[in-house]
């Protein structure tokens, strides 16, 4: 999760264990077209509740020149991967009223639906609440950096986007976790906040942002900023390989539980992920709304996903048929249009989706067990007349 200029950096949790096969990442997409009567549960979807968060894509897409890439592979999306294309569709949203039967026909009307994956993956993530301080003091040791000055992203003589930094007249790669967790970045003043445990800040960077409760009582927001351009690595592919658990058995649960029962451990593991994420204030976007996505628009939770922009253009309705986790420990059928608003860095390949389940205690736990497969279609717009 990830352009570098996004407002949000939604990281996949779930993808920990990064149990995608290579074969998955690089399915070529075929979409297959389909009719809305195929999608089971489609007559009871409310699409009415559904026009405000799309005028709010609109209002996005339209301003952007015609010929802006929104996503997908060339030649693999019929329309909708365009700026431009999304003009009919959004022309004819401006008329639609809320009722039920007019919001659906408007749908039917303008976008046309196309099967993505009878077995996609749907994954989970949440914007986690962290209790911080504003000075380092007590229990609160962890910094939380804000983007160091001297953090250069720019293009290679083969054209390529690369981050590092200047050294003696010479480009090198930023510092790792491991050199920032031993001081690279002390004294410069970068500090947001400062956390409880290097655990909260390791956690807090794979889902890309969250809310810290102050000790003040107050409620802060951080969001993503930057990354020092290391590799992703999930900690549970390294547990897996050293023999600590099950591949089956990876969850933010089990990762927790695992790093506070071995302590003298839990640093190096966490470093074997050298990717660092550095966050930023966001203040203008109200605590009742979710943290905004790549699209800079807040995310819903229930409504917004995460997906793999080289498969499918960002701002796209998608139609999920899946299975969610429930407080009993079953499983329940859950069929929704969701929008793809967001990315994340082990969001790969065809059918996968990561979806935003909000905040708060009840949001962490069903990101952390939902995994499950789904049918995945997707509904691209019309091109205009």
């Amino acid at each position: 999760m990830k352009t570098i200029t996004r407002l949000s950096f939604g990281l996949s949790l779930a993808l920990l264990a990064s149990c995608a096969t290579p074969e998955q990442e690089e399915a070529r997409l075929d979409l297959t077209p389909v009719t809305y009567a195929m999608l089971d549960g489609w007559s009871a979807e409310t699409p009415g509740s559904l026009l405000p968060e799309l005028r709010t894509e609109c209002q996005r897409i339209t301003r952007l020149p015609p010929e802006t890439h929104l996503g997908g592979a060339q030649g693999t999306i019929p329309n909708g991967s365009l700026a431009g294309d999304w003009s009919g569709a959004c022309t004819a949203l401006q008329s639609v009223g809320s009722e039920p039967g007019e919001a659906r026909r408007y749908f039917e009307t303008w976008f046309a639906p196309y099967l993505v994956a009878n077995d996609g993956l749907i994954t989970g993530y949440y914007e986690p609440q962290i209790y911080a301080s504003a000075q380092k003091g007590g229990e609160f040791q962890t910094p939380l950096y804000g983007q160091p000055a001297d953090l250069v992203r720019t293009k290679d003589t083969a054209g390529d986007w690369v981050t590092g930094r200047w050294e003696n007249d010479k480009f090198v790669p930023y510092y790792s976790r491991a050199e920032i967790d031993r001081g690279a970045l002390e004294g410069r003043g970068l500090e947001i906040a400062w956390l409880r445990s290097p655990e909260d800040l390791f956690f807090l960077q794979i889902q890309g942002a969250g809310r810290l409760v102050m000790t003040d009582g107050s409620v802060r927001r951080v969001g993503f900023a930057a990354k020092n351009g290391e590799p992703y690595v999930p900690i549970g592919r390294v547990l897996v390989s050293q023999g600590q658990m099950a591949a089956q058995d990876v969850s933010l649960a089990t990762l927790r539980a695992w790093l506070a029962a071995h302590p003298d451990r839990a640093q190096s593991v966490m470093e074997q992920n050298p990717n660092y994420v550095f966050f930023r204030r966001i203040d203008t976007v109200p605590l009742d709304r979710g943290a905004p996505g790549s699209m800079g628009i807040p995310l819903t939770p229930g409504r917004s996903v995460a997906v793999d922009r080289s498969v499918l253009p960002l701002g796209v309705p998608l139609w999920i048929d899946t299975h969610l986790p429930q407080a009993n420990g079953a499983e329940g059928h859950w069929t929704h249009l969701v929008f793809a608003q967001d990315v994340g860095s082990d969001i790969k390949g065809v059918g996968r989706a990561d979806l935003f389940t909000g905040w708060g205690t009840e949001a962490e736990a069903l990101a952390g067990k939902l995994r499950s497969r789904g049918r995945m279609v997707v509904l691209l717009p019309h091109p205009p007349a």
